[in-house]
C-alpha cells in the first residue's frame, strides 16, 4: 500500500487525502490549524498538528519515508517554499508541491520540487472548455501545446465509425477510448468501431485542433 503525507490542509489538501483514502492509500494529513485537523481525521489513516516549516517536525513525522509527500500550502508561497526545500533536503523521495502562480511554480522547480500542479488555473481551464462547449465534459492539459478532452457523441455523429470519422488524418487527433453508459469502456478503439449517441470520445491532441472539434 502506498504512503502519502498531504501538508497543508485547504480545501485543494482536503480533498486529496480524501480522495486518496478512497483509493486504499495511506495517508497522513497535516496542518498546524487544529480545526482542519479535527475535520479531517476521520478520513485519513493518522491526522497530526505540527508546524510543517520546522525540520524537526518534517523528521520526527518520518516523512523521508513516505512515497509521496504533497505540499498542497497556497497563500502562504514562502512556507510553501521552505518547506519544499526542506522536505527534498531530507531524502523525500517524490515531493509534489501546489503552485498559485507562474512565478511560484517557477521557484518551486528550481528548489527541487519533483512536480508542481496548480489546481486553481487548471480547473479554471477545464471549466472554461465546458462553459464554451455542451458536449465538452472534460479536459486535461498535458503540456502548452497538447491535452486530453472527452467529447460526448451527439445524434449527428451517431452511427458512424472511428474510420469514417477520420480524425486522425483530418484533424490531427487520437481517440484513446470510448465510454459507453458508465459501465462499458473501449480502450484504444478501431477504425470499425461504430459510435452511439451519448457515448463520450476521449481525445488527445493538440490543444488548437481540439478546440476546432468542439466548435464543429
Amino acid at each position: 500500500m502506498r504512503q502519502f503525507a498531504i501538508i497543508g490542509l485547504g480545501r485543494f489538501g482536503q480533498s486529496l487525502a480524501r480522495a486518496l483514502t478512497e483509493m486504499d492509500c495511506e495517508v497522513l494529513a497535516v496542518d498546524r490549524d487544529p480545526e482542519r485537523v479535527e475535520d479531517i481525521q476521520d478520513a485519513v489513516t493518522e491526522a497530526v498538528q505540527a508546524d510543517a516549516t520546522e525540520e524537526r517536525t518534517l523528521r520526527e513525522l518520518g516523512l523521508r519515508n513516505f512515497d509521496v509527500v504533497v505540499v498542497a500550502i497556497g497563500q502562504d508561497l514562502q512556507a510553501s517554499i521552505l518547506i519544499t526545500l526542506m522536505l527534498k533536503e531530507i531524502g523525500v523521495k517524490l515531493v509534489v508541491a501546489k503552485a498559485v502562480n507562474d512565478v511560484h511554480g517557477r521557484v518551486l522547480e528550481k528548489i527541487g520540487a519533483d512536480r508542481v500542479v496548480y489546481p486553481e488555473r487548471d480547473m479554471g481551464v477545464r471549466l472554461a472548455h465546458h462553459l464554451c462547449s455542451s458536449n465538452v465534459l472534460d479536459y486535461i492539459k498535458l503540456s502548452s501545446e497538447y491535452g486530453i478532452e472527452e467529447f460526448v457523441v451527439t445524434k449527428k455523429l451517431a452511427g458512424k465509425s472511428l474510420g469514417q470519422l477520420n480524425l486522425r488524418a483530418a484533424r490531427g487527433l487520437n481517440v484513446i477510448a470510448i465510454k459507453r453508459n458508465d459501465k462499458e469502456v473501449i480502450v484504444s478503439p478501431g477504425a470499425d468501431d461504430i459510435l452511439r449517441e451519448g457515448d463520450v470520445m476521449v481525445t488527445v491532441g493538440r490543444q488548437v485542433d481540439l478546440q476546432k472539434l468542439e466548435e464543429k
